[in-house]
Formats: structure tokens, C-alpha cells, sequence
């Protein structure tokens, strides 16, 4: 059974994965290689389903809940399961509270047991919340790595494909690009940086409440963390813009501020594909399943979306042999 997956960010390269699992001859189509275009690229591989239930659909929780056992599987010892740890300024109490009415899987924690989780952020934070079933991995890594493991399978990557027509059966993954083929079909701008300073030291993903501008910051190791979380709607790629650099960096000051301090690695912007209901959706045309809108949630609900689009590829087969 020849298989043919466009695009190799965090959709395509999970579908490739399950595909090959059940059997298939599976070749990648990457016109962009190195995951120049991939707006998986710039994710902060967060598996945090309980925290994403905050301003998200039920629907994220249920797929998203066993997303870390099943990278797990893909990845072994990839995955980093420390939990989430979510925080606010003193003076925005409110926002902490507001996003605990909204989620599940927490437990509350005090200014004694913030610096047990987290000795940097001692004496900053009076109160937050703990989720202590929630993981990450490093995004960038997990790419390459998925991609080497891929190769080693017998996964073919190509740059060019001369006719589609050449095999049975195509999954379309290539997010942003399907703006404007695909009905409904939307972008939505993030940003993030990325900091290296040896003057503080996370265990954890953390997210910094604010009522206009939450924000997370996620370690990377050796010093070095990625800051994002900004929603723009636009399709627009470009640059970071002044507004947002200012207060993705005003934010890591907020958290600890020897961020202050800390040297700008990088810059980057991404554009998320998106449905109006900002769930993703397996759709079938002919014999093209297109795998599209995974919003902000691309690691999280990937591995749980490649298997809807793999029993949609082998059920179409099954339907195929059998008239």
C-alpha cells in the first residue's frame, strides 16, 4: 500500500509514523526540508492538555490527555513529565483563580512549595497551580528525531513530486499553505523568542497569567528557554513585531528579573492553521484526506489526529477491495 504525505512538520510526520506502523509504503513530500516552513518549528512542544481546557474545547482534553504515553512510544525518553506550573503576579490573583474555575487536574500550591517545584521562583509568587500530569518535550528535537527514525524505517522524503497520480492514496498535512483552498480554513500569527542566560533555572513549563498578555516560558536545557503565547488573527508572516517582543520580554522580567539580563537567541513567527471552532479536522475528497487546524495545539493533538487520519486512509482501502 503506496502512501504519499504532503508536508513534514508535526502533522505529516506523525501521520508517516502511524501509516508505517500498519504496513504502508510511505513517501514524504517536504518541499521545504529542514523544517524551514514548519510552524511546528517554532512550538513549545507543551503537552498540557489541562491547562489548554482553560480557553479550549473538551474535545482538546479527551484527544489530548494520553498525547505524552503516546510520544512516548514514538520517542522514547523524549518525553520530560514534570508538570506544568502556572503562576501570577501578586496583584493579578483574579487571573489565577479565573483560569482554575476553567481547568481540572490541579492542586493548588503556596509560597512553600513553589520553591520545591521551582527554588528560582522562591519568594516571587504567593500562590499557583500545579499540573502535575502534564509533560513536554523540545520541539525542535522531536522533529529531528522523529524524521531520523523515519528515515532508518525506510521512509522516503522527497523535494519534488512529479504526479500525484502515482499513488492510491494522499494525506495533505501542509497547514498554513491550505489557507485559502481549504473552506473555513484561517491563520493565526504566533511569536515567540528564544532567551539563553545561566542566571535562572526551570524544571517545568511555566505560564504567567496576565489579564491582556499571558505568556509560558519553557527551558530547553544548557540555559536557554523559549518565550511565547501571543494570538494574532492574521495570515501574515513578517517579522516579530516591536509590540510583542516588548512584551514577551516584560513578561520573562515579570517571572524572574534576571531575564533582564539574558541574551535574545532568536526570533520567530509562525502562522497556525485554524478552523472556526479551533479544532482540527480529518476530512476526505476523493482519495486526498486532508489533516488541517491544529491551532496552537499541534504536538498535543497530533499523534491522537495521525491515527483518526490513518483509520480514514485504511478504511477507505477496506471499502476499495471490498467493491
Amino acid at each position: 500500500m503506496r502512501i504519499l504525505v504532503k508536508g513534514a512538520g508535526v502533522a505529516g510526520l506523525t501521520v508517516a509514523h502511524e501509516l508505517h506502523a500498519r504496513g504502508a509504503e510511505v513517501t514524504i513530500f517536504d518541499p521545504n526540508p529542514n523544517f524551514g516552513r514548519a510552524a511546528s518549528w517554532l512550538a513549545g512542544g507543551m503537552l498540557a492538555p489541562w491547562c489548554e481546557r482553560e480557553s479550549a474545547d473538551q474535545a482538546v482534553l479527551e484527544r489530548g490527555r494520553d498525547s505524552a504515553d503516546r510520544w512516548d512510544v514514538m520517542l522514547p525518553g523524549k518525553v520530560v513529565r514534570n508538570g506544568t506550573l502556572v503562576v501570577a503576579p501578586n496583584r493579578d490573583q483574579s487571573e489565577l483563580k479565573r483560569f482554575a474555575s476553567r481547568t481540572t487536574g490541579y492542586r493548588w500550591v503556596d509560597e512553600d512549595e513553589i520553591p520545591v517545584l521551582e527554588p528560582w521562583l522562591a519568594v516571587r509568587f504567593r500562590q499557583g497551580l500545579f499540573f502535575p500530569q502534564e509533560a513536554h518535550l523540545d520541539a525542535r528535537e522531536a522533529l529531528r528525531s522523529l524524521k531520523a527514525d523515519l528515515l532508518v524505517k525506510g521512509v522516503t522524503f522527497v523535494n519534488e513530486i512529479a504526479d500525484d497520480r502515482e499513488f492510491p492514496d494522499i494525506v495533505d498535512c501542509t497547514g498554513a499553505a491550505r489557507i485559502g483552498k481549504s473552506r473555513e480554513l484561517r491563520g493565526v500569527r504566533g511569536e515567540m523568542l528564544y532567551l539563553q542566560t545561566e542566571e535562572v533555572a526551570l524544571a517545568r513549563p511555566v505560564r504567567l497569567l496576565h489579564p491582556r498578555f499571558p505568556v509560558y516560558i519553557v527551558p530547553r536545557g544548557k540555559g536557554l528557554f523559549l518565550v511565547g503565547a501571543t494570538m494574532i488573527e492574521t495570515d501574515f508572516q513578517g517579522q516579530i513585531t516591536a509590540r510583542s517582543l516588548m512584551e514577551l520580554l516584560n513578561a520573562a522580567y515579570a517571572l524572574h528579573p534576571a531575564f533582564a539580563d539574558a541574551t535574545i537567541v532568536e526570533t520567530g513567527t509562525g502562522i497556525r492553521p485554524a478552523f472556526p471552532d479551533n479544532l482540527p479536522r480529518v476530512t476526505r475528497e476523493g482519495n486526498v484526506i486532508f489533516l488541517n487546524g491544529l491551532y496552537r495545539h499541534g504536538f498535543l493533538l497530533a499523534p491522537a489526529m495521525a491515527v483518526e487520519a490513518a483509520d480514514m486512509v485504511f478504511s477507505g482501502q477496506t471499502k476499495q477491495r471490498s467493491s
